[in-house]
């Protein structure tokens, strides 16, 4: 939303910064420029004041300068013309005898997002890595990677790569960090940074001159590197033994997973070292800060896979605190159910039971089900809490005791009579859908056990057609049938009528179905029913799928360190694997097309022009669909030209102008040569809604001749090759008559 009042705002502030007594003044000046920035902030308009703050650059002053860089680089895509302007001053700037004014001009130039700045940038940036400033150095390391992404997919440059490779040996160890972070970069579809063995241990001698940020940073690039023998390894190890004692927890984790990667051969180093990160981890458990106590229960639950009671003489470390967030009481609560032995049992079930009546309903349903998980090593006791639960009639409560009977009985038989003596006037507190599911199939599976079960049921179908959620009829007609094997003369009269509805009267068709499967199986008699229905009813060897085996520590090593045990393996693997791509530049100079709102080079009535199709409806070209150069040339090789033509042009070529025409129609342009190359020629890609790919090669060998068009299309469409010939032919003379 714009803001109010804003002409007039800009009109103020363009007199104040064009008054000669208020530049004279360097306190009014830069309050003036102060001003710009603030009301740029509050969403002002302010482009029109592009000239009058380029000129606010040319002062001495630093600060007013770093203001006005913030300005240029927010409003360059909108001015790319006047942004040459900033341009010119920004490279002399990169001349000036301050190594902050070098480094901030050279930091400015390689934020700005417009087409074309590449050129501009080579040679200061180059200038800059060999600056004897460190402060212009490491501006100029990072602004060499943010041009090769401004490229695209052009070649990277060769000598520039080794001109980063040689500063991995600079003095500054910022420079050094930053080189390392500027090649991964601009090295990622070679797979990244080379580390070799020169560069390994010229990385590891350097580690005490790092601070923290720059050690981890270097540990996590050191896992590339493979030491060839076993002494060299130790003494990798060795070298690195004083990492593992650092304050910052980020050192901590990744020099552990480094020894772990490393010493993956020597499994007796990998649980020295897992003993000695104990402490940090244990400390990170109890930080103030959350994300930090997050990711370290994440990695403790890591590590518990290899080493089940590696935390155990600690589990009080794992008690929750009042004023935690949820997601860390349920990660805390997992880390106890895994820390539970017979030291400890009793102290870890009376925490978890204070748990269960929080008034986080989320926190006392999570204890219920810890609970349940340990009962399946020591129930008695565990299930002696849940009975004493349900005495509290709470809803939530004793929905949650009751899936957890559920999940119990049927992994540990010898609790089935204990759970049904329990059962009985359950039925009253429970309204959620998993609870009743839960109590419906404890009662049909073992109703034989609880005396009251036909008449709990007897009492669901009566109100059946007031249940919203058709899992319970379904569950409710599979309970009953089976507890009509065991007691028929009790559910006879009960079952009719529960069946009976579902066939006729239910509408959701799951439950329609359900119901007409279970009358046509009863009719072909009782046999056949307790062939299909009544199955094992309990399964104890499925308890070992539960129990987790021991993992060996090379399983997670690689994964140790990352996002993937915060979100899980699987889910990890899905998130890389639907990144989307980052928007870049291509090679010659265009309008970035991730910035669809900025102003444009056309006009809105010659956009209106373009528009307008020859024949609407014939065809539809799609937007953002970019092929790379290589896919366009390999493409242009196999196909055959469809369609020349001739277009009249007169005077010299403009490729900016020529670039956003093409852009309002959904054209992409793959290269372009400059304006004042000889002869000028141009490759432009399309597709149309069905997948047809137009190819097309605009040459020029003069100014004030004819343009040459050959266009090449991937199916064989006489109609719409016509019809983007039209959209060509309205495009290129839209922009040949906006340049005369």
């Amino acid at each position: 939303m714009p803001y109010l009042g804003g002409e007039e705002v800009v009109r103020e502030l363009r007199r104040a910064l064009s008054n000669p007594h208020v530049q004279a003044d360097r306190t009014r000046y830069r309050n003036a420029v102060l001003r710009v920035i603030r009301h740029m902030a509050q969403g002002v308009d302010v482009s029109g004041l592009f000239p009058e703050m380029v000129k606010a650059s040319a002062v001495p002053d630093v600060v007013q300068k770093k203001l006005v860089s913030l300005y240029v680089r927010a409003q360059a895509p909108r001015q790319p013309q006047l942004a040459l302007l900033a341009i010119n001053t920004l490279r002399k700037d990169c001349a000036h005898p301050s190594p902050a004014v070098r480094g901030l001009a050279l930091r400015s130039m390689c934020g700005l997002r417009m087409p074309g700045i590449q050129e501009y940038l080579q040679q200061p940036l180059l200038s800059g890595l060999r600056d004897k400033a460190s402060y212009v150095r490491r501006v100029a390391v990072l602004g060499c990677a943010k041009m090769l992404k401004l490229q695209g997919d052009c070649e990277v440059d060769g000598a520039l790569v080794n001109e980063l490779y040689s500063l991995l040996r600079d003095p500054d160890p910022i420079v050094v960090v930053n080189c390392l972070r500027a090649l991964e970069e601009i090295l990622k579809k070679e797979g990244g940074v080379v580390i070799n063995k020169p560069i390994a241990h010229h990385l590891l001698n350097r580690m005490a001159d790092l601070d923290q940020w720059g050690q981890s940073e270097v540990l996590t690039f050191l896992l590339r590197y493979k030491p060839r023998t076993e002494e060299e390894l130790f003494d990798i190890l060795n070298l690195l033994d004083g990492c593992l004692k650092s304050s910052s927890p980020s050192v901590v984790m990744a020099a552990t997973k480094l020894f772990l990667v490393l010493a993956r051969e020597y499994p007796h180093v990998q649980a020295d070292v897992l003993v000695r990160v104990k402490g940090p981890l244990l400390s990170a458990c109890t930080s103030e800060s959350r994300e930090l106590c997050f990711t370290a229960l994440c990695h403790v639950r890591q590590i518990l896979r290899s080493l089940p009671g590696h935390f155990s003489s600690h589990y009080k470390k794992f008690f929750c605190l009042y004023s935690e967030p949820h997601y860390i009481k349920c990660q805390k609560m997992n880390v106890l159910c895994e820390l539970v032995n017979d030291e400890n049992v009793q102290q870890v079930l009376e925490e978890l039971k204070s748990y269960c009546t929080d008034v986080s309903i989320e926190l006392a349903q999570g204890a219920i089900f810890a609970i349940g998980n340990i009962a399946r090593t020591y129930t008695e006791q565990c299930v002696g809490i849940l009975t004493e639960l349900l005495r509290l009639q709470q809803e939530h409560i004793t929905s949650a005791v009751i899936q957890a009977f559920r999940d119990l009985v049927w992994l540990c038989p010898q609790c089935t009579d204990a759970v049904c003596r329990a059962l009985p006037g359950c039925e009253d507190t429970i309204q959620d859908s998993e609870g009743k599911q839960a109590l419906i199939w404890l009662l049909g599976t073992h109703g034989e056990k609880v005396p009251n079960a036909p008449y709990v049921l007897e009492d669901f179908v009566e109100n059946v057609k007031s249940e919203m959620f058709p899992a319970v009829k379904m569950e409710l007609l599979t309970a009953l049938v089976r507890l009509f094997l065991s007691r028929p003369a009790e559910c006879q009269d009960t079952l009719g009528r529960l069946l009976h509805f579902c066939i006729e009267e239910e509408m959701d068709m799951a439950v329609r179905d359900r119901g007409l499967f279970y009358y046509r199986l009863l009719q072909s008699g009782v046999e056949q029913v307790k062939r299909v229905l009544c199955g094992p009813k309990s399964d104890p060897s499925l308890g070992l799928l539960e129990d987790k085996t021991e993992q060996p520590v090379n399983a997670w090593a690689s994964e140790f360190n990352t996002l993937a045990p915060v979100y899980g393996r699987e889910r990890w693997a899905l998130v890389t694997a639907h990144q989307p791509a980052e928007p870049s530049y291509t090679c010659s100079p265009g309008i970035d097309s991730s910035n669809r709102d900025t102003e444009s080079l056309i006009s809105e009535e010659n956009k209106e022009v373009l528009k307008v199709h020859p024949d609407a409806g014939s065809l539809t070209l799609i937007p953002d669909v970019y092929l790379t150069a290589e896919q366009f040339e390999k493409t242009w090789l196999s196909l055959n030209t469809d369609w020349r033509l001739s277009l009249p042009w007169c005077g010299a070529v403009h490729p900016d102008t020529i670039q956003t025409a093409l852009h309002v129609v959904h054209i992409q342009t793959i290269a372009m040569s400059k304006a004042d190359v000889q002869p000028w020629k141009a490759y432009l890609s399309a597709q149309d809604d069905a997948g047809c790919l137009f190819l097309t090669e605009l040459l020029l060998e003069a100014a004030d001749s004819e343009m040459q068009v050959s266009v090449k299309q991937s199916e064989a469409k006489p109609e719409a090759m016509q019809a983007f010939i039209s959209v060509l032919q309205t495009v290129m003379g839209t922009a040949a008559g906006l340049e005369s």
